[in-house]
């Protein structure tokens, strides 16, 4: 077919050279049809050997490009499950973390109370050995108080006197009567000064 094509256009333009004067610019007509010739020949030749290796090579791009494709979207899918899972594992994770945030809160006010009860308990214990050792060291420092005022009390009396009250019985009185006059007068003196302030 290309190559009745070409003999036609060589018939034509021969007869056209022999109706009209030669024009510089057209080549002679036998260098038209060998033109052709090779022109035919460089196309047959290209059309059965040139273009399918152009065709296998442009077909094995074209699956490597859909290959690559399909491969992405698999990617993409995967990542999309990738996604979801790790969205559901962090809303999971929320909820238990909000789970053991209200669990904490509740145990937390029941050790709070349990501790302050504790407290309490332990403050009301020490309190109460405080108060214990207070009053232990209150009759101590009363006994010895009583000792030592009464040992004055002995002596400046043996000097007022002007005898001797070594007789532990005697001593004992004397002490006796000189401390329930110091407490009496305190009392009176303590009883008269709220009077006093009224």
């Amino acid at each position: 077919m290309i190559t009745a094509q070409l003999v036609a256009a060589a018939h034509s333009v021969a007869a056209a050279t022999d109706t009209e004067e030669l024009n510089p610019l057209l080549p002679e007509t036998y260098d038209i049809v060998w033109s052709l010739v090779i022109v035919v020949i460089i196309a047959i030749v290209f059309i059965k050997y040139a273009l399918p290796k152009f065709q296998a090579i442009l077909d094995e791009r074209t699956e490597l490009i859909e290959g690559g494709l399909q491969h992405a979207e698999v990617a993409q899918a995967e990542a999309a499950a990738l996604r979801a899972e790790y969205e559901q594992q962090l809303a999971d994770a929320r909820t238990e973390a909000a789970r053991i945030k209200e669990a904490a809160r509740t145990e937390g006010g029941v050790i709070v109370t349990e501790l302050k009860a504790k407290a309490a308990t332990e403050a009301a214990r020490t309190l109460e050995t405080a108060q214990r050792q207070i009053e232990a060291e209150r009759q101590q420092a009363s006994v010895s108080l009583r000792a030592d005022v009464g040992a004055l009390a002995t002596e400046l009396a043996s000097k007022i006197v002007g005898e001797s009250l070594e007789d532990e019985a005697r001593q004992s009185r004397v002490v006796d009567r000189f401390l329930a006059d110091l407490e009496a007068s305190a009392g009176a003196s303590a009883a008269s000064s709220p009077a006093k302030e009224n």
